[in-house]
């Protein structure tokens, strides 16, 4: 089955072993996956790190075995990871601050992968049919990008795939979308001013599920490149108005997302010169969009110039549905949101040693006429304090975000690479005017006038990797 498999002695199975070894520091961010966009990262204060160490090591087993039916294989793929973490204020106790990261000698075990495939099957945790085969990397970037689904690390499915030959297949799927596909239900009724300016629009109040989420593809793989369209649709199942089953619920509401995906290969400026781009639109199921690595609410802290304001602001949340009502008599339907974005990169080799990409997203969420009705009458965010935080100018929840960035690699050696890689990141939000925000002590905030305005993030990585 290719360098590397041998066989198990007595047995007619072939195994592979592989894995690699990472070290990387994540400089001007509290994560190790994206920009400052919420939490302490996004204060921009005294509890954010400058930097966040993460260490890891990957280890895979593939097994394949010969059979009347075609090859049978297993492949599982799991990590152990140590992260430094960060700071979070308590909220509870002025002053008081709680560590966030991997204990001394800790650390954290993840699975990333662990399917059975047999007679055009995968069944098992792997990457979802809907993805692009770069997944969330279009230029093998380290930040996570909008503008995509992106299970790099695995979700649990049932699928089957046909090959019509000359690199032509198609595949469907059901897979679970609990963990990486279900972003916020927003009841608007249970806005609270401390939740509105950290972009949660209400209480998320989704329930269980009911359906796997149903997933077709289309793909071409040649010489040329590749090209894929991916389709998706999602059920929004809500809980209930109130506290209680006696209080009614809204209909549950089917969404939809569809993805477009190409890659270009061979192109003339360089051997290895690769253009991979994807575009996706979402119609209550934001999560194909707005990615699981990321956050779903962005509060980003800035400058002010506005006299009486303490600080800039920046709050966006990204929902699949909202609805509002305490009782089946007083609260609504169903109003979903729909999302469109893409991203792409391009990679050129300098030579067989070095390499650079520049990559960029965009990812725009649309509330519509009745999502930004319920939410801009919400007392929470138009009330003044101690309900509100009495915005004073336009309220529109819309808002895109966008990133450019750039990463250069160096292999000295084969299967070690040394690589940099620096983003920005901008969120544009659609509300003026300022707010009136109270007291956050979870980012040591303070009870004052904020500025409502766009922000910006600016952060980088470095890592070393060992490939076996």
């Amino acid at each position: 089955y290719g360098a590397g498999f041998y066989y198990i002695p007595g047995t007619d199975t072939c195994i592979k072993l592989g894995g690699y070894l990472r070290v990387e520091t994540w400089l001007g961010t509290n994560s190790v996956v994206a920009g400052t966009l919420n939490g302490v990262g996004g204060a921009h204060n005294r509890l954010g790190n400058n930097y966040t160490w993460r260490s890891r090591q990957d280890l895979n087993i593939d097994t394949r075995t010969a059979t009347e039916y075609g090859v049978l294989r297993t492949f599982f793929d799991g990590n152990f990871t140590w992260t430094s973490g960060g700071l979070a204020g308590s909220g509870a106790t002025p002053g008081s601050t709680t560590y966030t990261g991997d204990n001394i000698a800790g650390g954290s075990l993840g699975v990333y992968y662990a399917f059975i495939q047999f007679a055009g099957f995968t069944m098992g945790k792997a990457v979802s049919i809907f993805d692009a085969p770069w997944t969330g990397y279009p230029g093998g970037n380290h930040f996570e990008l909008f503008g995509e689904a992106n299970s790099v690390t695995g979700v649990n499915q049932f699928t089957y795939t046909t090959e019509f030959g000359s690199g032509i297949s198609a595949a469907i799927s059901a897979q679970d979308p609990t963990r990486y596909y279900q972003s916020n239900i927003f009841n608007v009724s249970g806005a609270t001013a401390a939740g509105i300016v950290t972009g949660a629009y209400g209480v998320n109040n989704f329930g269980g599920t009911r359906s796997p989420d149903i997933l077709g593809q289309f793909r071409v793989d040649q010489a040329w490149g590749l090209f894929q369209l991916s389709a998706a649709a999602h059920d929004n199942h809500v809980a209930y108005y109130g506290a209680t089953e006696t209080s009614g619920h809204p209909d549950d509401k089917w969404g939809w997302a569809v993805q477009a995906a190409l890659s270009i290969k061979n192109i003339p400026t360089g051997p290895g010169d690769v253009i991979n781009v994807q575009a996706v639109y979402t119609d209550g199921a934001s999560r194909y969009n707005f990615q699981n690595l990321l956050p779903t609410t962005f509060a980003m802290y800035g400058g002010t110039g506005l006299p009486g304001a303490y600080q800039s602001l920046g709050f966006a949340g990204v929902a699949d549905a909202v609805y509002g009502g305490t009782t089946a008599a007083t609260g609504t339907q169903l109003n979903a949101v729909k999302t469109w974005g893409f991203n792409g990169a391009y990679t050129h080799n300098w030579n067989p040693h070095w390499n650079t990409a520049i990559y960029g997203s965009y990812a725009r969420a649309n509330y519509g006429g009745e999502g930004k009705a319920l939410i801009c009458s919400s007392p929470a965010l138009v009330g003044a304090a101690p309900i509100g935080v009495a915005l004073t100018g336009a309220c529109n929840p819309d808002f895109s975000i966008g990133m450019v960035g750039l990463i250069t690699r160096w292999t000295p050696v084969k299967n070690l690479t040394f690589s940099a890689d620096v983003n920005w990141t901008r969120l544009d939000q659609n509300y003026s005017g300022t707010v009136t925000a109270p007291t956050l002590g979870a980012v040591a905030k303070p009870a004052a006038v904020y500025e409502l305005k766009n922000q910006n993030s600016v952060a980088a990585v470095i890592r070393a990797q060992r490939v076996f």
